[in-house]
């Protein structure tokens, strides 16, 4: 990292078309257009489940070269009905980004997803790896297990053990061996104020641990009610589940359907939210993706060093012929 100049993020713009696009199960996607209409398509798969896009995540493409396209998943965001878990599912999200390449009018798109949003961009390339032009991927999460009882369990408890004790207060000492079905019944729980009060504790937890430098703003984000409500009962609702997923490691098992796909995979070395070994084990598989270490990073997509990795994977990227 040294001696390079770090690439920054390109100007903020605002999206030429905007609207909800409504799927079954009587949800409406909010999904966004910015850029050139006629550039190169992508994707950005926002984080979570339940994070919801933001105006910065248009700003890792440069807005001449590619046609951007964002959306809110279900139940997050500006999608409707806020916060609701109904049909709501890994295999509902893959469906719905299908449709919504449709209704934009696009053959083909990149991917460009990081964290939940690697494993929702995963599963879809897997699904329909013939609609996929290349993969732009950040802090890798593969749904098992063992990463989400690393994360909520037993692991980063080590390392920020002043956060994890504030998010393990909220539970009644008995209820402790199992964190998220804890949480669980209490952000579906009938009381609205009984899932506030869980669903802060659990964003904040979560907005704690994200980069090596602690972001106030990102904690207020985190702490909103709105925002809170919508990320904590869907993620803690895809989590419970096992991620709706056939299997425990299904996304590593099925990666032989990416491999013909050009992807740059960009991790934190102190990424403790989705450590490294995800990337590594997605790697060991899908040789032929280029994985990107960045020395002094956590999981934050704003992170100098990952910002950097990931406009410069765009740029290659706009430059290739399909």
């Amino acid at each position: 990292m040294a001696g390079r100049e770090e690439l920054g993020l390109y100007p903020p713009i605002e999206p030429f078309r905007s609207g909800r696009l409504a799927v079954p199960g009587g949800h409406e996607i909010y999904y966004e257009q910015s850029g050139n209409p006629r550039g190169r398509p992508v994707v950005v798969v926002h984080g979570g489940p339940g994070g919801g896009s933001n105006g910065t995540m248009r700003r890792f493409h440069d807005p001449s070269r590619y046609h951007i396209i964002l959306f809110d998943q279900r139940g997050c965001g500006r999608s409707i009905p806020h916060a609701s878990l109904d049909d709501n599912t890994t295999w509902h999200l893959v469906a719905d980004m299908e449709r919504l390449r449709e209704h934009v009018g696009v053959a083909r798109w990149q991917l460009f997803g990081g964290s939940w949003g690697s494993t929702l961009s995963i599963a879809y390339a897997e699904t329909h790896p013939e609609r996929v032009t290349e993969m732009v991927l950040r802090g890798i999460f593969l749904l098992r297990p063992a990463e989400i009882r690393w994360f909520y369990q037993e692991g980063v408890n080590w390392l920020f053990p002043d956060a994890f004790a504030e998010f393990q207060s909220l539970i009644p000492r008995s209820e402790r061996g199992d964190m998220i079905a804890a949480y669980h019944r209490r952000l579906t729980h009938p009381d609205r104020k009984v899932q506030i009060e869980a669903a802060r504790a659990w964003s904040v937890f979560e907005g704690s641990t994200l980069s090596l430098i602690q972001d106030p703003e990102r904690l207020k984000l985190f702490a909103a009610d709105t925002y809170a409500i919508a990320f904590a009962r869907i993620e803690c609702h895809y989590f419970v589940n096992g991620g709706f997923l056939d299997q425990p490691d299904q996304l590593l098992a099925n990666a032989g359907k990416l491999r013909r796909i050009p992807a740059v995979i960009v991790h934190g070395r102190y990424d403790v939210v989705t450590p490294l070994k995800n990337a590594f084990d997605l790697k060991a598989v899908w040789p032929e993706a280029e994985l990107r270490i960045v020395a002094n990073a956590g999981h934050a997509m704003t992170e100098p060093g990952i910002r950097h990795e990931l406009v410069a994977a765009t740029r290659r990227f706009s430059q290739r012929a399909d």
